[in-house]
């Protein structure tokens, strides 16, 4: 048994039964709605090129805020037309605002079409202004003759080195590091060092050689 050449899709089949019936309940609303001969045909193809804008809008991924708006617009519109025509509206007395509706879709849809057709998608780029690409030609390598030794920088004399004034130490901690001093030798019988005075009083190590030099 030879296979079809060409695979049938169900998705497409079903999107094709469900375009045919939503074309023709629009053909009929607005054939009720007083829109007779080849205006009452123009108005289904009216809101299906709607969808198909609006739809091609929201793939392109520019302004989907519009795609939406008019997405929603087209799909009112079919909704609409499908719910009326089946058995909720009486098509032999349409009501006045229905008849407005109808009336008032072609304006709509022509500025919903314009607007999703022509609109800026990217903002376009001046020739003019637009930055060139940098040039990729090499400049020309110097040759010994064009390179200046660098001229020796003058020496400047070193500065002469001066030693740190000596940070004042309070009184107060004077007498607690003393006290810690004699614990210290009482304990270990050794004169504690600059390190371990430092460690018990928390402080920078200047500030402990101060303590130990005015401790001895």
């Amino acid at each position: 048994m030879r296979t079809l050449p060409v695979r049938v899709d169900a998705v497409l089949v079903q999107a094709v039964i469900a375009a045919a019936l939503s074309f023709a309940h629009l053909h009929d609303l607005a054939l009720a709605a007083g829109q007779d001969g080849w205006k009452a045909w123009a108005y289904p193809v009216s809101v299906d090129l709607l969808l198909v804008a609006a739809w091609r809008r929201l793939r392109s991924g520019a302004a989907k805020t519009a795609g939406w708006c008019w997405f929603l617009v087209a799909l009112t519109a079919s909704l609409g037309a499908n719910v009326a025509t089946a058995g909720l509206l009486d098509l032999e007395d349409v009501p006045a605002w229905l008849r407005i509706l109808v009336a008032g879709w072609p304006a709509v849809a022509f500025l919903g079409g314009t607007l999703l057709a022509h609109g800026a998608t990217h903002p376009g780029t001046d020739p003019a202004t637009a930055p060139k690409p940098p040039s990729t030609a090499q400049a020309p390598e110097p040759t010994a003759t064009d390179i200046e030794p660098p001229t020796a920088a003058p020496e400047l004399p070193a500065p002469a080195l001066e030693s740190p004034p000596a940070a004042p130490v309070p009184p107060a901690l004077v007498t607690l590091a003393r006290k810690v001093a004699d614990e210290h030798r009482a304990r270990t019988g050794t004169d504690i060092d600059t390190s371990t005075l430092r460690a018990r009083l928390g402080v920078p190590m200047p500030l402990a050689e101060a303590i130990t030099t005015q401790l001895t």
